[in-house]
């Protein structure tokens, strides 16, 4: 059973990440159509087709690797250049051959040079808006789902309410059960029952046991008033905290243990937590080499891996694989997917908008730069530039693409020899 748990968790979580990027295709295919730029395929995966169906003018469908996706649209570039066409094949090497392969196939895209249903005669803020949509429904999906994992379900929480008083106060704090010397705990003497709640500690409301349990622990040999609601009525106890010494510190001990919860947090609570994803995202992918070079070494000394290294597909497989294997609660591991699935998307959009293609971020840089040229040559009156070509951007692509393989790689390799798990290392 255990095992069939692991390899259920690990296709939902299979199917949260086709899901998530279907989204962000959709991010990008929607304001695309809207914005009546001909798209001809809306595909999940990457390598062969193993499904797909034509309405429109568009082909969506599946293929067989699914770790990404895209959306084709008609004239991400300009035309090639007319003594390239004349020319033919260019010369000059390999990244010459790339540059204009690549404008060989954007020109398949084109139903000639004046085709007006094409991305790079858009404006540049609907180019922004089509190339950000992705990231941005990735976002909004991250918001959605730590949102109905924490204001949903709810976090585990010690309550007010008492689950257990302790008989008595052990010698040994590492004690499980009471000997007939132990003398009897605080909370015992001053008449505490299971079932009670807490209502207010030495005249202090409390709305949590952290609270109460603050209030006990600063009250060391004091006798101080404890208010309990029990059976709906309210009463006063009189507590005095036994003194215990913790770290070299004396703190108060009543000997009671709360009943754990389920709180649901307020609804904005899913956005704030969104927000401290994105920044930490952000933090790992500055310092991206460092973070490469403590998974390499760990890999290779067999030492702790950084718990806040980044994972591939693999690793968050293999978490979402423990997580509902696991014995606890179902909605533990519910709530632990979903944050988990959250913090993926948080991932997706926060690395889609690095400034450099072919990510999206880097689309973006190249439609402001055609902005920032036009805007210069009205301010100064001169005639229209020519669209930025992109395509001489090419050899920069394939070194990010052999880059983020490379990084792949190491991480799938990583997260195969020297995972992060949630049963520690």
């Amino acid at each position: 059973m255990t095992v069939l748990a692991f390899v259920i968790g690990i296709i939902l979580m299979l199917v949260g990440l086709a899901v998530s990027i279907a989204l962000h295709e959709m991010g990008h295919l929607l304001p695309a159509k809207k914005f009546g730029v001909r798209v001809g395929q809306y595909m999940i995966g990457f390598g062969p087709t193993i499904w797909s169906k034509r309405k429109g003018e568009t082909e969506y469908g599946f293929k067989a690797i699914p770790l990404g996706g895209y959306i084709s649209m008609a004239g991400m570039y300009p035309p090639s250049p007319k003594e390239a066409a004349r020319g033919g094949r260019a010369g000059g090497g390999f990244f010459a051959t790339m540059v204009q392969d690549a404008r060989a196939a954007n020109d398949e895209t084109l139903e000639g040079d004046d085709d007006a249903r094409t991305f790079y005669r858009l404006p540049v803020y609907k180019r922004v808006i089509v190339m950000l949509g992705g990231p941005i429904m990735n976002l909004v999906l991250a918001a959605v789902l730590f949102t109905i994992a924490l204001s949903g379900i709810g976090v585990q929480t010690a309550t007010t309410t008492i689950a257990q008083v302790s008989q008595c106060l052990p010698a040994d704090t590492t004690a499980t059960s009471c000997a007939a010397s132990d003398p009897v705990s605080p909370a015992t003497q001053a008449g505490f029952e299971p079932g009670d709640e807490i209502v207010s500690v030495d005249g202090t409301a409390v709305d949590t046991f952290a609270e109460a349990s603050a209030l006990i622990q600063k009250s060391a040999g004091e006798s101080i008033p404890v208010v309990v609601r029990r059976g709906g009525a309210e009463q006063t106890l009189t507590l005095t905290p036994a003194a215990r010494d913790v770290n070299g510190q004396t703190v108060g001990f009543a000997g009671i243990t709360s009943q754990i919860a389920y709180v649901h947090q307020p609804i904005w609570s899913g956005v704030q937590m969104t927000g401290q994803n994105v920044g930490a995202v952000a933090e790992i992918i500055v310092q991206l080499p460092q973070k490469l070079y403590g998974v390499v070494h760990s890999m290779v000394t067999g030492g702790e891996r950084d718990p806040n290294s980044p994972l591939s597909p693999v690793g968050v497989g293999v978490l979402a694989g423990e997580a509902a294997s696991s014995s606890a609660p179902i909605l533990d591991r519910v709530s632990f997917f979903l944050m988990l699935l959250a913090s993926l998307n948080v991932s997706l959009f926060v690395f889609n908008l690095v400034p450099l293609l072919p990510l999206d971020g880097g689309h973006v840089v190249v439609a402001l730069w055609d902005g920032v040229k036009r805007a210069w040559s009205k301010l100064f009156r001169r005639p229209p530039p020519k669209p930025v070509d992109a395509t001489r951007l090419v050899p920069v692509t394939f070194v990010v693409v052999i880059a983020l393989v490379v990084m792949g790689g190491i991480l799938i390799l990583a997260d195969l020899v020297n995972p992060i798990s949630l049963l520690g290392q």
